[in-house]
């Protein structure tokens, strides 16, 4: 489902806020909705809060980046939707294949047959994401997580 970009700038805000007033540490980190067109979702951070020892991206930060990149996909497809629920991840992997010198760009693209129809009437939807990092132009982290909403 397509959104216009008043509805998309409406919604990226209120996910920041979401994020910011539910897991503080998204604040510190400055994790930033980018983009949302209804399929394609995108997440940045500067790198400055989120260096490590080495002057590059702190693992930790890039999972949570990831994590909450994936979060944010389904929290934005219920509401596009029109359908609540309680999201949680329930099962993760992270690959990071290059260190991260620059801002992230992190993207996820909606599984086109995933219906969300089940927490209409009660029911639970599972949903696998995978979430990929890509700084200065190149694939840095590959992040599949299974989400659960209820």
């Amino acid at each position: 489902m397509k959104t216009d970009s008043t509805m998309t700038a409406k919604l990226l805000l209120e996910l920041q806020q979401t994020w910011h007033q539910t897991i503080p540490v998204s604040q510190f980190m400055q994790v930033t909705p980018v983009h949302f067109d209804g399929d394609q979702f995108s997440c940045t951070a500067p790198l400055a809060p989120n260096i490590n020892l080495h002057q590059t991206m702190f693992a930790g930060s890039i999972y949570t980046l990831m994590t909450l990149t994936g979060w944010g996909m389904l929290w934005l497809q219920q509401r596009v939707h029109g359908v609540e629920g309680n999201i949680v991840l329930a099962d993760a992997h992270i690959r990071y294949t290059a260190p991260i010198t620059q801002a992230p760009q992190v993207s996820v693209t909606w599984p086109e047959s995933t219906s969300l129809d089940a927490l209409k009437t009660g029911g639970k939807v599972k949903v696998t994401l995978e979430v990929q990092l890509h700084c200065a132009g190149k694939l840095c982290a590959t992040f599949t997580g299974l989400y659960v909403s209820y």
